[in-house]
């Protein structure tokens, strides 16, 4: 098949002809400079895309797990977004056919031009090295660029934040909207709502020290009965009143949106919910593939949704009462409670993934430099990407019951929702304009017809909700903002550190020169000596000088570096220079999502001939501490807060995994 012109309409098109075409998938080559980039992909993307012979069922297990994990937030969507939408149209006045028609239209063009075109079509291509999300597409705009970009960077933050943001948000809206629905069976039920619902998200948050594995199993089934339900329900429904239908139409949506003037844009950002969860398709490329995502989106999880909210809509035409709660409504009373358990279920598998995907981003922030160090906990042996941070866990409980506890209802919470996604959305757009340009050596002019046109709606999505600041829009904005100043000041604090330590360094080659000429007493074993910058001395290494006054026969200078991909190739983790007999520089490189286990990386110094030997090797780690200055160069709030974040970092000998008993510590106080 040839290549099409620089039509972008084209591109997409012959994108989406070349996946459907039968046999191996063949990636497409960018340029020379990305040709080794296009090829290293993980395997389970490998598996995804390949439909041939026995990998066919590694495919449909993929997109079962997908529609389990991928599709939860976007999923749920249903027990909340019409009824919000609808009521925030009538604003207290009779709901009319106008207002259905162009809630549905508004709905049905929101998921085929923000999640459909946007993430599912363009942005799933984006991948940095089979990973996706925020932090991803900020690196890939990095590399594409050849340059660290502070813009990009501050894109990058902000999404992150609002990332984050958005899971503290849609545990409690989600849980909240499902159990809101056992009112409707019985009024005696009122005023156990916020309790059960805070019962079930302590305890969701308590499991989650045990490891997801065993009730990640049973997540896609779940959904799959979940949105088969969602489809059934809709059918059943759109019965009522078949003209309904007619919301297929987009002048329905142009003309509520011309005829309503502000209360218009008020009701878009009530629409905006329907798509919440549509930045998650991106998030979790690395773990299933972008074509089982595709395919489970188009074929399955998009029609569903769609079959159901006509479905809400036919109901409320036909019965304009039931908007109060539109989606029990489609059930009768003796169903409401099944139907709620069954909500509920698949609301914690929402929220469950969310939480999964919030400790993903804390990680590769982490060993991205965004912020100190978090302990970590791998709960799996089998799956590296099953991870558990407690400090993470906490914050995020916390912020949840907050949340539960001052919103009291899903309508107050839906005005916090839409703000924290669509912050995230427009910064995804704007980096994806930078790598479609840059990275994929497309003209400028043809990226921004591509890109432009999703901002835009992105950011008329934005000031929507932004119209809803007083009613709750600020939560998701003062959190991302705190996010965005924690993450200033660790930067910034970090390279204020860096400066001024560099001061008082010493270049190594000329240590090594003067220990030549007057060398100190020679003790046996190898020493390792961690510093950030191997042409200067280590501080622990100065100060077991000064203070014991001897040498290891084998020193190693050791630097560790995160790169700006997912996951290194084996070949690419050790690097070592030898500098003299007893110095050696080396340099460990890890993916920003990768376990370092410094040992693990060590021994692989032995096919190099290193004969590391751990029980005969002592680790140096410096300790600082910091005392808040005047002159730092810094606000005196900022540098008590670079003092906190450092004092509560993880210990380095646990985060990299060193035993402690091969480690020695080795104490400074440094003023910032």
């Amino acid at each position: 098949m040839a290549r099409p012109s620089h039509h972008p309409l084209l591109r997409l098109l012959w994108w989406w002809l070349i996946d459907r075409r039968g046999g191996s998938v063949k990636r497409r080559r960018i340029n020379s400079r990305d040709e080794a980039f296009s090829t290293l992909m993980t395997a389970s993307i490998t598996q995804a895309e390949t439909l041939e012979g026995p990998v066919t069922s590694g495919f449909w297990s993929l997109t079962l797990g997908s529609i389990g994990v991928v599709f939860g937030d976007i999923g749920t969507s249903p027990l909340y977004a019409f009824h919000e939408a609808v009521r925030g149209a009538a604003h207290g006045e009779p709901v009319t056919r106008i207002m259905v028609l162009g809630v549905l239209s508004l709905i049905l063009w929101a998921l085929l031009i923000v999640v459909t075109a946007k993430y599912v079509l363009l942005l799933l291509r984006a991948d940095n090295n089979g990973e996706g999300g925020t932090l991803s597409l900020m690196a890939l705009g990095q590399r594409a660029l050849g340059r660290r970009s502070w813009f990009l960077l501050a894109l990058g933050v902000v999404g992150a934040s609002m990332f984050i943001g958005d899971s503290m948000i849609t545990p409690a809206i989600s849980v909240l909207s499902a159990v809101d629905g056992l009112k409707l069976a019985t009024p005696a039920f009122e005023h156990y709502v916020v309790p059960l619902t805070v019962l079930i998200l302590v305890l969701l948050f308590a499991v989650q020290s045990k490891g997801t594995a065993l009730v990640a199993s049973a997540f896609g089934p779940v959904m799959v009965i979940w949105f088969a339900c969602l489809a059934v329900l809709g059918v059943i429904h759109i019965a009522d009143d078949p003209s309904v239908l007619a919301a297929i139409n987009p002048y329905y949506a142009l003309q509520f949106l011309l005829s309503h003037g502000t209360i218009g844009l008020v009701t878009l950002g009530a629409v905006f919910l329907a798509v919440t969860g549509g930045e998650a398709l991106y998030a979790d490329l690395g773990h299933f593939g972008r074509k089982p995502i595709q395919s489970a989106w188009m074929f399955f999880v998009l029609p569903a949704l769609l079959i159901n909210y006509f479905g809400q809509g036919a109901l409320v035409l036909s019965d304009p009462g039931a908007i109060e709660h539109s989606f029990y409504r489609m059930v009768p009373e003796h169903l409401v409670l099944p139907l709620v358990g069954l909500a509920t279920a698949a609301t914690v598998i929402a929220s469950q993934a969310v939480i999964t995907g919030a400790y993903s981003l804390v990680y590769q922030a982490v060993q991205l430099g965004l912020l100190p160090r978090f302990e970590v906990r791998y709960t799996s042996e089998a799956h590296a990407g099953q991870i558990y941070l407690p400090r993470v866990n906490r914050l995020l409980l916390i912020g949840v019951m907050l949340l539960v506890l001052l919103f009291h209802t899903p309508s107050n919470l839906a005005s916090a929702y839409g703000i924290a996604v669509s912050t995230t959305m427009v910064a995804d757009g704007i980096m994806g304009f930078v790598v479609i340009w840059k990275l994929w050596n497309w003209r400028a002019a043809t990226a921004a017809v591509v890109i432009l046109p999703f901002v835009m709606v992105d950011m008329t999505f934005f000031s929507a909700n932004l119209l809803k600041l007083l009613e709750g829009a600020w939560v998701p904005l003062l959190f991302g903002a705190t996010m965005a100043a924690t993450i200033w000041t660790w930067r910034r604090g970090s390279g204020i550190l860096i400066q001024k330590t560099r001061r008082i360094e010493v270049p190594l080659d000329d240590l090594i020169r003067s220990l030549e000429k007057r060398p100190p007493h020679i003790v046996k074993g190898t020493a390792v000596f961690l510093t950030s910058d191997p042409a200067f001395v280590p501080t622990a290494l100065l100060h077991n000088l000064k203070h014991n006054k001897v040498l290891h026969e084998h020193n190693v200078i050791l630097t560790i570096e995160t790169a700006h991909t997912p996951r290194v190739d084996l070949s690419e983790r050790f690097r070592m220079e030898k500098i003299t007999d007893k110095f050696s520089k080396v340099r460990l490189r890890f993916g920003f999502m990768e376990q370092p286990n410094v040992p693990k990386a060590l021994a692989i110094a032995r096919k190099q001939g290193w004969q590391f030997d751990i029980m005969s090797t002592s680790f140096f780690v410096s300790r600082r501490a910091l005392k808040a200055s005047a002159q730092s160069g810094m606000p005196l709030w900022q540098d008590h807060l670079f003092i906190a974040l450092s004092r509560s970092a993880n210990d380095a000998t646990d985060y990299f995994q060193i035993p402690t008993g091969r480690v020695v510590e080795v104490g400074t106080q440094v003023t910032i």
